[in-house]
C-alpha cells in the first residue's frame, strides 16, 4: 500500500499545484503568473515529487505514463490497475481541495473552466477536435520518450527528474492554448468531475489520446533505445 499511497499523494500534488496555479494565480490582478507560470508549476510538481517519491513508486502520477512504461517493458501489468486507481483518486481529491479554496472567492464559477481540458468551443484557443487529438497524442509520445530515455541505465544518473520536469513544462508551453494541456488522464479527470457538463462529455479524448501517445512513445523508444545496433 505504500507505493499506491505515494502515487496518490504525488498525483494529488500535481493536480493541486498545476491546476491550482491555473485557477488561482494565472490571471490574478496585476501579478498573475500567466501561461509561463502555469507551465512551470506543472513541471515543478513532477520534479519535486520525483525526488520525493521516485524511489518509492517510480513517481508515475499519470495513467498514460504507467501504461507507457508497461508498453516499454519497464512496468508489470498486474500493477497497472492499482496505480491508475491511486492516481485518479489523488487527482479527484486534489480537485475537491482546489474547489473548496476557489469557492471561497465571491463570483467563482466552476463552469467557466476550472482548468479543465477541452476542444472546440472549450479549447482556450478555439482549436478543433482533430487539433486537440494530434496535440495530445504527440505531446504524450514525446513525454514518454523523455521519461524512458532519462531513466535508462545508460543515462546520467540522478538527472532524470530535471529532464522530465522540464519536458512537462515545455509541453505545457506548447499546448496550453490548444487543450489546456492534459497528457494525463488523471489530471483531466480530477477537475472535470467538478465542472461536469461539457468537461465530462469531452473527457474521453483526454483518456484516449494520452494513452495512444504513451504507447507510441514507448514503442519508439524500445526501437531506438535498444542496446543492439
Amino acid at each position: 500500500m505504500k507505493i499506491y499511497t505515494a502515487e496518490f499523494l504525488g498525483t494529488f500534488w500535481l493536480v493541486l499545484g498545476g491546476c491550482g496555479s491555473a485557477v488561482l494565480a494565472a490571471a490574478f490582478p496585476d501579478v498573475g503568473i500567466g501561461l509561463l507560470g502555469v507551465s512551470l508549476a506543472f513541471g515543478l510538481t513532477v520534479l519535486t515529487m520525483a525526488y520525493a517519491i521516485g524511489h518509492i513508486s517510480g513517481c508515475h502520477l499519470n495513467p498514460a505514463v504507467s501504461i507507457g512504461l508497461w508498453a516499454g517493458g519497464r512496468f508489470p501489468a498486474n500493477q497497472l490497475l492499482p496505480y491508475i486507481i491511486s492516481q485518479v483518486s489523488g487527482a479527484i481529491v486534489a480537485g475537491g481541495v482546489l474547489y473548496l479554496i476557489a469557492n471561497g472567492k465571491a463570483g467563482f464559477d466552476v463552469s467557466a473552466g476550472f482548468a479543465a481540458n477541452g476542444y472546440g468551443a472549450h479549447s482556450p484557443g478555439g482549436y478543433s477536435l482533430l487539433a486537440a487529438l494530434v496535440s495530445e497524442v504527440v505531446m504524450t509520445m514525446m513525454f514518454l520518450l523523455v521519461i524512458l530515455g532519462a531513466t535508462d541505465k545508460r543515462a546520467p544518473q540522478r538527472m532524470a527528474p530535471i529532464a522530465i520536469g522540464l519536458c512537462l513544462t515545455l509541453i505545457h508551453l506548447i499546448s496550453i492554448p490548444v487543450t489546456n494541456t492534459s497528457v494525463n488522464p488523471a489530471r483531466s479527470t480530477g477537475v472535470a468531475v467538478f465542472v461536469g457538463d461539457w468537461a465530462v462529455g469531452q473527457l474521453w479524448l483526454f483518456w484516449l489520446a494520452p494513452i495512444i501517445g504513451a504507447v507510441l512513445g514507448a514503442l519508439i523508444y524500445r526501437f531506438i533505445g535498444s542496446a543492439e545496433e
